[in-house]
């Protein structure tokens, strides 16, 4: 990929050879894209170095770069933390960011006199100041803790009192000291709320060792009353400790486990916590990317870190980030997560038996909200599915509004148990009862040839349709290229049919139409190209199944 112009040419060779971030902008000076490196000069150039097309983002992007900016710091770390609050002020279109976690609320302990907690979203431009804990992506989970809080710790709700003489109704029913009527000293005051800063810690083994030391302390000072609520505080952690599940023995163990999986351009990011060896909670994260290879899921491995660590208190961090694999640049990432706990913190590769249990669990609980994704998708293209078919229509120069859709697949392992799969999608919803299974008769034992097969089983299905027993669909797909695509309109002309159909490449998710030499591109993010995925992806899951069920019964005879 060569230099656009002269004057981006020199802009890289005189980028320095220093940490820091670099920032690429386009021909109507809009930032499009923010990175950090070690060396500008070397990650700049690298850009516009060699061959690029494996990944298609790169190849979108780099052609709109019209000027470069960089900023130069003193460390790596330096450049990661400036990188994100870029990312986050800007809003790049070609960074990745989580999606929508500006609406994720947080715990907020006010800085006041007497502190309140209260529920917050951090990117409010008029946020409050204090310590915020979370974010909580479960708001039920989240008003269940704030229940037991007020329960525990009776801290001020009212952000000025209600009465000039009098304590409120929160003080009578025990769930308020009555500071602003001065029944608690701000000493006292100031224990509580450091002991609902331990608990929103997950620290809660501590929490108790203060609170009994207090209860001692108030017994021995013959305050029985304030032992009691001592007392009661203490049994009341202790049952939320009994509904957790003991993961390690260990209580030093504060470890996050991050599952990430992918499919049809979503992105699920699950983060369980453990905290004193128990699991505490769940943070789930969803995005929409186009993962073209695994330098994309490289970069959203580190965009995940960067953005949700960032959002955490130093003391809420953990001291081991678990993951399938380690990603490029982990080093600087332990070392920015080590210098804000104040002890090392790594970032390491699932290898001990536990460790893999844990990470399962994570990928499956992804895997999980990937599913509540699509059904949320598949519920939003039902519900705008004029649009989405108007748009297809128009992208794609079909001759008819593709109210129904049909998609073939083949599945093989060698050769062997060739089958193929067709799927039925009827105003962008699948409709099961006209899914059709097909065992190939042409192709014989250890044959690998996708071309025969696809031939076979579109001029079975066309053979119906000319003989008018079944009706024709508005749009056929099937998975494969341009050459698939060649081979299928071929078999269509024989059965002189004139029939939509379009092929779409796996790879780079480009549609291609027949006697066009370019293919379409479905824009990035569009409910188009999500349902034209999520289409391929049901005709390819529908394949395998059928594959292994047939491979199930040939071994057993």
């Amino acid at each position: 990929m060569a230099f656009k112009n002269e004057e981006i040419k020199q802009k890289v060779k005189n980028m320095p050879k220093l940490p820091g971030c670099y920032q690429y902008f386009d021909k109507n000076g809009e930032l499009i894209y923010i990175g950090k490196a070690k060396n500008l000069y070397n990650r700049v150039n690298s850009y516009f170095m060699g061959n690029k097309k494996d990944s298609p983002k790169l190849q979108v992007m780099v052609p709109q770069i019209e000027h470069i900016e960089c900023i130069v710091v003193n460390s790596e770390i330096e450049a990661l933390i400036l990188e994100n609050e870029l990312i986050k002020k800007h809003k790049p279109k070609y960074n990745i960011l989580l999606k929508d976690d500006k609406k994720f609320p947080y715990f907020l302990i006010t800085k006041e006199e007497y502190p309140r907690i209260v529920v917050v979203r951090k990117a409010n431009k008029n946020a409050l100041k204090g310590k915020y804990y979370g974010p909580y992506t479960d708001s039920r989970a989240m008003y269940a803790t704030l229940e037991v809080i007020n329960k525990i710790f009776p801290i001020k709700k009212c952000n000025h009192p209600k009465y000039k003489s009098r304590t409120c109704l929160y003080y009578d029913i025990g769930q308020c000291l009555g500071p602003c009527q001065n029944k608690i000293t701000k000493e006292e005051y100031n224990n509580i709320i450091k002991n609902a800063e331990l608990f929103l810690s997950g620290k809660r083994k501590e929490l108790i060792k203060t609170l009994k030391k207090e209860m001692e302390c108030a017994s021995k000072n013959f305050e029985f009353e304030k032992a009691l609520l001592y007392r009661n505080s203490i049994q009341d952690i202790e049952k939320t400790l009994e509904k957790q599940n003991v993961v390690f023995k260990s209580t030093q163990s504060n470890y996050d486990y991050i599952g990430i999986v992918n499919s049809s351009n979503l992105i699920s990011i699950s983060i369980l916590q453990i905290r004193q060896g128990r699991l505490i909670n769940k943070k789930d994260f969803s995005f929409s990317q186009f993962l073209a290879d695994n330098n994309d899921l490289d970069e959203i491995t580190q965009s995940a870190i960067r953005e949700y660590y960032i959002m955490l208190n130093d003391e809420e961090l953990p001291s081991k980030i678990v993951l399938s694999d380690t990603f490029s640049d982990f080093e600087i990432y332990q070392k920015w997560l080590s210098l804000r706990l104040n002890k090392e913190v790594k970032i390491i590769k699932a290898t001990s038996k536990t460790d893999k249990e844990m990470l399962n669990l994570a990928i499956k609980n992804a895997k999980n909200s990937l599913e509540q994704l699509k059904i949320k998708e598949l519920s939003n293209i039902q519900n705008d599915y004029n649009e989405v078919g108007s748009y297809i229509q128009e992208k794609l120069k079909l001759t008819k509004f593709p109210h129904t859709i049909e998609c073939y697949d083949i599945s093989h392992i060698q050769g062997t148990n060739t089958v193929a799969s067709g799927v039925y999608f009827e105003n962008g919803q699948p409709k099961k009862s006209k899914y059709r299974k097909y065992k190939l008769k042409t192709i014989k034992k250890g044959e690998v040839d996708d071309f025969k097969s696809m031939r076979e089983i579109l001029s079975r299905r066309f053979k119906r349709i000319k003989s008018g027993s079944i009706e024709a669909p508005d749009l056929i797909i099937i998975d494969g290229g341009k050459g698939q695509l060649s081979s299928v309109i071929e078999i269509m002309k024989e059965f002189e049919l004139n029939l939509n159909i379009v092929s779409l490449a796996k790879r780079e998710e480009e549609v291609f139409l027949p006697n066009k030499k370019e293919p379409v591109i479905l824009a990035q993010n569009s409910a188009a190209l999500h349902l034209f995925q999520r289409i391929r992806d049901e005709a390819h899951r529908f394949a395998i199944t059928f594959h292994r069920q047939l491979r199930s019964k040939n071994m057993l005879k």
